[in-house]
């Protein structure tokens, strides 16, 4: 007659992979049901500092795509930190200012940017993930593109 199962006779080593598992079903059941938040809207989109002296394909300080989401993050902030003013689209970004671009609708926008690689920047944007594996692959898609991000720092001497 087989053994009916009894947590005390699993060993430590069981007891904890189980404990991981169950912690990791729970963090993607909450990330692909619990609802999508953010402080704000915005999307910030820089012009660096040095921006107008670096065009085009050397570059490399303006994305050449931009990933925007209807109802989480659906405003692209334009915010110029050069000493020059910038052109994105129809629209000119002049030093020290900021410009909102709202989308309403989801598509792949298509801008021409004079600080960017191939002078132009795809704005695609996405429909609001619906909870399930739409949501979980949303917010893992959303975390890969935070940590990509991440600006390395130095630490000061």
């Amino acid at each position: 007659m087989p053994m009916p199962f009894h947590f005390s006779t699993m060993s430590l080593l069981q007891r904890v992979r189980r404990g991981a598992a169950l912690a990791l079903v729970a963090v993607l059941l909450w990330a692909a049901l619990a609802p999508v938040r953010y402080p704000t809207r915005e999307r910030t989109f820089v012009f660096p500092r040095g921006a107008a002296i670096l065009r085009g394909e050397d570059a490399g300080l303006v994305p050449a795509e931009v990933q925007l989401t209807l109802g989480v993050r659906d405003v692209l902030l334009l915010l110029n930190r050069d000493i020059a003013p910038h052109v994105f689209g129809q629209v000119l970004v002049l030093p020290g200012h900021a410009f909102r671009l709202p989308f309403e609708q989801a598509g792949d926008y298509v801008y021409a940017c004079d600080a960017a690689p191939g002078h132009a920047v795809t704005v695609r944007v996405g429909n609001h993930p619906d909870p399930g594996w739409a949501r979980l692959g949303w917010r893992l898609r959303a975390l890969a593109e935070a940590v990509r991000t991440l600006p390395i720092v130095a630490p000061d001497d």
